[in-house]
């Protein structure tokens, strides 16, 4: 059984990088790599073929996440039906995914920090015109999220389950 989990910001610069070396990090580390596939994409296509910003790759580096080889892409018509799963980082391109999808593809598509355990905050914030810090915050909330979702995913593949 394979998961295949899509993350979503609007540049795939920052954020949705993060979540892919995060997630591909844990994945790796609870053997669940022949079981689940992790990509990211842009709702925009501002950035297409960029790896992550500078600073994503220098903070995400400084915990032990490469992101170097990743880059950026826009979401496919064709992502909506291959990925079982397709996570937003915000409203805004949760927003986006609903209005691109199909109704039969609506119920892959939620916001990420569903699985977080430690925020209460539902979107993951856009560091890009902020300080330093912000890079530094999103690790932090996208690690909770990411540990929260191979919770689920660890659950539901325990019952043989789908991830929907």
């Amino acid at each position: 059984m394979n998961y295949r989990v899509l993350l979503v910001c609007m540049g795939n610069i920052c954020r949705s990088p993060t979540a892919e070396g995060v997630l591909r990090h844990f994945i790796r580390i609870n053997n669940l790599g022949d079981k689940v596939e992790v990509d990211s994409a842009g709702t925009h296509g501002y950035h297409v073929g960029e790896p992550p910003d500078a600073r994503t790759q220098r903070a995400a580096a400084a915990r032990g996440y490469n992101l170097s080889q990743l880059r950026a892409r826009k979401v496919a018509r064709q992502d909506l039906d291959y990925f079982d799963l397709i996570l937003a980082m915000d409203r805004s391109n949760l927003d986006t995914l609903m209005r691109l999808a199909d109704p039969d593809q609506q119920s892959r598509i939620r916001l990420f920090m569903e699985y977080a355990r430690n925020f209460e905050d539902d979107e993951v914030p856009d560091p890009y015109y902020g300080l330093g810090h912000g890079f530094d915050l999103v690790l932090d909330m996208v690690e909770d999220a990411a540990l929260g979702l191979i919770d689920e995913i660890k659950r539901q593949l325990g019952r043989g389950g789908q991830l929907r």
